[in-house]
């Protein structure tokens, strides 16, 4: 879903704390916010959380996507929710991944997104 026309910065970090605020209010855990502009064309940000069990990321994630229409940011793209292993809310700007733990340990998408560019890193 792109951004609603003419969305600020001020917009994207509303935007980023309404994600965080609800993934605090439905109790994820180990919650990750990974700056990811200029790294991908997926987004600005990906936050990470997990949930406790099945059950609770199917809620965490009914939540946050009730939690982003209201707050008028428009019906977020979801992938996963039948299942709740990983569900993934594509919220424009703002992906947002919610596992279970075991699924999480699994695929560590955050340890790729946070590893350093390699550019940056090369001495030229």
């Amino acid at each position: 879903m792109p951004s609603p026309a003419g969305m600020t910065r001020q917009g994207e970090s509303q935007a980023l704390k309404i994600v965080l605020e609800s993934l605090e209010d439905s109790k994820a855990e180990n919650i990750v916010s990974i700056d990811i502009q200029g790294k991908s064309s997926l987004g600005d940000h990906m936050v990470i959380a997990s949930g406790r069990s099945n059950r609770h990321v199917g809620a965490v994630s009914e939540h946050l996507i009730k939690a982003l229409k209201e707050a008028g940011l428009g019906n977020a793209r979801v992938e996963g929710l039948a299942s709740s292993d990983w569900v993934l809310i594509d919220a424009g700007d703002i992906i947002v991944h919610v596992f279970r733990p075991e699924v999480r340990e699994f695929y560590n998408i955050e340890k790729m997104w946070q590893a350093p560019d390699l550019e940056d890193e090369t001495v030229h």
